[in-house]
């Protein structure tokens, strides 16, 4: 029983501090600019 309790508040603990990162984090949209690009001969020497 005294498992089962512990394994329980374990995952309590853990949903927990996964519901405070998901409330924290904002998510926000990804940069517009920049990425990828094609590089000279000159570049990569």
């Amino acid at each position: 029983m005294k498992m089962l309790r512990r394994a329980l508040v374990a995952l309590g603990i853990a949903g927990m501090v996964a519901a405070v990162l998901r409330m924290r984090g904002t998510g926000g949209t990804p940069p517009q600019e920049g990425g990828w690009r094609e590089l000279s001969d000159s570049e990569l020497t």
